[in-house]
């Protein structure tokens, strides 16, 4: 690959990095300069700036995808002047003054809503015995396990936070929509891509961690988004 192109993964709520495992290694092979950001998950606005300055970090330009939450931060994160594109995996795509919260209240609460639970300091997680069932229905038993028990809550507070001005209403936008997903409702993620008027979208047979359960095909989507933006 002769254009140095950078691709800079953002995870979502209840999970970190590691969750993009079967989408990195293939990134790279295919020459991609490729990061996965840890996000404090304290509030919207910290999560941004740790994106924001992964991306300023970086030389050339860079391709923004975030999973779940991540779309909340890549919405902001985007608005750095090196980022080419976004790529939405089964995320949130707010416009100004939209909250994560509010946006999942447009429609009946999916099922695993309820397995989402408070702490002692007010931050979230999902009952890890159902989270195979409701966040990564797809994956191995053995997969599911550590993502439960390694989980990263999320403030409380993050959910409630408004969006500033989106990237994806300046910025070429892709979006993948999780069929099965039972933690943002599978119509809420097709209006997301509709409203900013993606690219494209594609639709997976997955639950809400289609980056864990369909590698392959995240993957894909997101080479097909990067080599069109080279």
């Amino acid at each position: 690959m002769e254009t140095k192109f950078n691709i800079v993964l953002v995870h979502g709520a209840f999970g970190d990095g590691s969750h993009w495992k079967h989408v990195i290694p293939t990134l790279v092979a295919k020459g991609y300069n490729v990061r996965a950001v840890q996000l404090p998950l304290t509030s919207l606005a910290d999560d941004v700036k740790r994106a924001g300055d992964m991306v300023a970090a970086l030389e050339g330009p860079t391709l923004l995808v975030g999973h779940s939450y991540g779309g909340m931060v890549i919405s902001g994160a985007g608005n750095q002047p090196n980022v080419v594109g976004l790529v939405y995996i089964a995320a949130f795509a707010p416009d100004e003054g939209e909250a994560a919260g509010g946006l999942l209240g447009l429609r009946e609460a999916p099922v695993g809503i309820a397995s989402v639970k408070p702490d002692a300091q007010g931050f979230l997680y999902v009952d890890p015995a159902n989270y195979h069932e409701v966040f990564c229905q797809g994956v191995s038993d053995e997969d599911a396990l550590v993502m439960a028990l390694s989980q990263k809550p999320i403030s409380g507070q993050a959910f409630g936070d408004p969006s500033g001005a989106p990237a994806w209403k300046q910025k070429p936008s892709w979006y993948q929509v999780s069929a099965n997903d039972k933690m943002i409702p599978p119509e809420t993620e097709a209006w997301f891509a509709e409203r900013m008027q993606a690219k494209k979208t594609i639709t997976l047979d997955s639950g809400h961690a289609s980056l864990a359960s369909n590698g392959k095909e995240v993957t894909d989507f997101i080479i097909e988004a990067a080599e069109s933006l080279i």
